[in-house]
């Protein structure tokens, strides 16, 4: 049977009709090799670095390794359904993360995917995890403090806003808390706090939340969490994800902080990645840019010049020890990075001195910058009379005899010690934190016996604040210490000795 040239035809114009799928080039690749949330592909010859590729169950990868004749990609998802062979697309995007003001409250991935099981987070802009950092022209020097509400590091190691400082100490001596106790004291201070759980468990990381909540300081953090059954690749990009959260509040010109528990996991969960995608190992079995991988991390925390709104983005790392080394190959990394140091010491904690600060061996390369001016003025001396108590305490242990002023400033030390020490979860306001350490430091609390110091302060706080409110109002506004609100502590102090010696 021949066909009629007009059915033929109307034959290819009714396929050209129903043809309207659009016809679009991909750059693809397959899949050579897959294992330990790795694979090797081949064929992806324009790829770029850090970019997003997507396998066929749906996981997407980021590459990670560019090779003359592969690539290497980390998964950020089950590799399960995936198999030697397999198509994989390029997506021409550099790994991003979603950012917005509707994170706040919010627990979510590194891929910005809320796990909070309250619903789906609804919003248009991105950021690329990788940013580069403000330059020295765009950036102005730390001035504004980032109150903690813990007496000892605001009087002695403070923190400023756009500071990088970094919390080191072994396990269980109270690093995580000394976050906690920070975001506490964040409310109502105009600052955004974002909590990255690198590594950690799933049940420890609810706890912290629930915490959180029941302080109702959830309503200005984000957490970001990729727990210890997470895959290596997204407890590595973790930090990343959170800063890239933080620059966003930063450029609009508001300040933010950024937690980050704990970059030792982090350097582990890279040095896992890079051995598996066959980098050559250097010392500690880490990769040769491990300094590289926090430096360009940490040096994106930054003080905004005006002209750039003046945001702030502060960065406290956290780093956990081993047997007191602070000497091995990480925690100096990130010693050398970072503006300063709290040191947390084991032998401490366990004597019942919490926050465990090692005041020798903290420190704060902003310093004074970053505190208030009435702190300032009290606390000048407060570190290296505690230095100097604590060398002191050690040489009298041998039992040699000791003069007038050393026995005084045996006494003053012991109890500037018990002034320092503060229970979890319960920060101080700025006054509160001047009022107490006025007073240690002018000695009132010499001839207090320590086991009544707690008493002391906390009966000291609620007589001036029902007898002299302007005091603490005055300190509070002004955030200065002058000369008669200093007369007035005095008569303050002078009127509630007898009134506490009658308690005892």
């Amino acid at each position: 049977m021949t066909l009629h040239p007009q059915e033929v035809t109307w034959a290819i114009e009714k396929e050209i009709q129903q043809f309207n799928e659009p016809l679009k080039l991909e750059s693809i690749g397959y899949v050579l090799q897959l294992g330990d949330g790795i694979a090797r592909v081949w064929g992806l010859h324009d790829v770029m670095m850090s970019e997003i590729v997507e396998f066929p169950n749906g996981t997407v990868g980021m590459v990670l390794n560019l090779e003359a004749d592969n690539v290497g990609v980390v998964l950020f998802g089950s590799e399960e359904g995936i198999k030697e062979g397999d198509v994989v697309k390029r997506t021409g995007k550099i790994s991003s993360v979603p950012v917005g003001d509707q994170f706040l409250g919010r627990v979510i991935n590194p891929l910005g995917q809320p796990i909070d099981g309250k619903g789906p987070i609804v919003t248009d802009l991105s950021r690329p995890i990788e940013f580069p950092a403000p330059n020295v022209v765009e950036r102005k020097p730390v001035d504004e403090p980032l109150q903690t509400g813990i007496k000892a590091i605001d009087a002695m190691i403070p923190i400023g806003r756009g500071q990088r400082e970094l919390i080191i100490g072994d396990r269980q001596t109270g690093k995580s808390t000394l976050i906690l106790d920070t975001i506490i004291n964040q409310k109502n201070k105009n600052m955004i706090c974002i909590y990255v759980a690198i590594g950690q468990k799933a049940s420890t990381i609810s706890r912290v939340v629930s915490l959180l909540e029941e302080h109702g300081a959830m309503e200005y953090t984000i957490f970001v969490v990729a727990s210890s059954s997470d895959p290596a690749s997204l407890q590595f990009i973790a930090p990343y994800a959170a800063t890239a959260l933080g620059e966003y509040f930063m450029y609009q010109g508001k300040h933010a902080v950024c937690f980050y528990d704990d970059l030792s996991k982090h350097a582990q969960a890279y040095r896992q990645l890079s051995l598996l995608l066959r980098r050559p190992p250097g010392r500690e079995a880490y990769p040769g840019d491990i300094f590289y991988l926090h430096s360009r991390l940490l040096e994106r925390a930054a003080k905004l010049s005006d002209e750039k709104g003046g945001g702030s983005l502060t960065a406290i790392p956290v780093i956990e020890t081993q047997a007191n080394d602070v000497t091995t190959y990480i925690p100096t990394n990130v010693i050398s990075i970072t503006d300063g140091q709290i040191y947390l010491e084991p032998d401490l904690f366990y004597a019942g001195i919490r926050p465990a600060i090692n005041v020798g061996i903290s420190a704060s390369r902003v310093g004074g910058k970053a505190q208030t001016p009435a702190m300032k003025k009290i606390a000048g001396s407060l570190r290296l009379d505690l230095a100097q108590y604590r060398e002191l305490a050690a040489f009298t242990q041998f039992g040699s005899e000791l003069d007038e002023n050393t026995k005084a400033q045996l006494t003053r030390g012991a109890a500037m010690v018990e002034v320092l020490k503060q229970d979890k979860f319960s920060p101080y306001p700025l006054e509160n934190e001047i009022m107490i350490i006025y007073a240690g430091t002018r000695g009132h609390l010499d001839k207090i016996p320590l086991d009544k110091a707690k008493d002391f302060e906390k009966d000291f706080f609620e007589f001036v604040h029902k007898n002299y409110p302007h005091i603490s109002e005055a300190i509070a506004n002004t955030k200065k210490l002058d000369e008669r609100t200093m007369e007035e502590l005095d008569q303050a102090l002078e009127k509630f000795q007898p009134h506490f010696a009658e308690k005892m």
